[in-house]
């Protein structure tokens, strides 16, 4: 078997979905921490455009992208049917999918472990259940976290029959295997999003937003036109993925559009400028796995 079927093989088995139906728990699951990890790497393609750190820019149209008809769905990164070897992960960020599911339809009953699994909703409202005993109900303005740990079962459904929901669905490896698996979201207030960078998690439970198992960091913000920031990276060995949620920014000189990603490692801080109103999510990660 060569390395590229392996890997769609692999990838394909990683993605749990389904349409609906449960899976079975007669047999054990292949381990979703140990088919990613097999398959990362840092061989991005640089921007050479930039000379005083270390960049690599991911346009919209290169995302990989399938349409299910219940799901439309565009991946950042190597996925399921997707398979690109330049793009399979920034540091520890190994997934982030932009997800769009028809009404009523939804993610049947699949298992994950030791993976630190974020929801962010754009639109309209995803009903989730698990294994833990949780049924719950996460809207625009939430903020989903779920560590996998030693292995958990969950299902994602939109509520409603009427519209589509639209969600980000983001994977990190954790620091930490096979913890108790938990699960929490929280509720943004819209105000502390305007014109700054507003914590939404962290690897610490004290501080603002949600916590995960790794030194991770994310930042929202809603952005005027003209509205300038500076992000000043937490550790260095870090990187930051920025992705551009709504409207146009300029990051480290680099022009962005709606739904383009940039990721930026070797500095210890980044210069942002909204050129039009813009939502904008950072992505602050360990770009080594130990």
């Amino acid at each position: 078997m060569n390395r590229k079927h392996f890997l769609r093989k692999a990838l394909l088995g990683a993605a749990g979905v389904t349409l609906g139906a449960a899976v079975s728990r007669s047999k054990p699951a292949a381990s979703t921490y140990d088919r990613l990890m097999d398959q990362v790497g840092f061989n991005h393609l640089p921007n050479h455009e930039i000379k005083t750190m270390k960049t690599v820019l991911h346009k919209a149209d290169t995302r990989g992208h399938a349409n299910h008809g219940w799901l439309d769905t565009h991946h950042s990164f190597s996925f399921a049917n997707y398979y690109n070897p330049e793009r399979m992960n920034f540091g520890v960020l190994r997934v982030l999918n932009d997800d769009r599911v028809a009404a009523g339809r939804g993610f049947g009953t699949h298992p994950h472990d030791n993976m630190e699994i974020i929801s962010i909703p754009l639109e309209g409202d995803l009903e989730h259940k698990d294994s833990m005993g949780n049924t719950t109900v996460i809207r625009q303005g939430d903020v989903q976290v779920m560590s996998a740990g030693t292995g958990v079962f969950h299902s994602e459904y939109n509520k409603n029959s009427d519209r589509e929901v639209k969600f980000l669905q983001i994977w990190l490896f954790p620091n930490k295997k096979g913890v108790e698996p938990r699960y929490d979201q929280i509720s943004l207030d819209k105000s502390r999003l305007r014109n700054q960078l507003h914590q939404i998690l962290s690897p610490n439970p004290e501080d603002e937003g949600v916590w995960i198992h790794q030194d991770a960091w994310f930042h929202l913000g809603e952005l005027d036109a003209g509205h300038a920031e500076t992000y000043t990276l937490k550790k260095p060995g870090h990187g930051v993925y920025a992705f551009v949620l709504d409207g146009a920014v300029t990051i480290a000189g680099q022009a962005l559009n709606r739904r383009d990603g940039f990721g930026i490692w070797d500095t210890d801080r980044i210069e942002i400028r909204a050129d039009t109103d813009a939502r904008l999510l950072l992505m602050e990660v360990p770009m080594s796995m130990n």
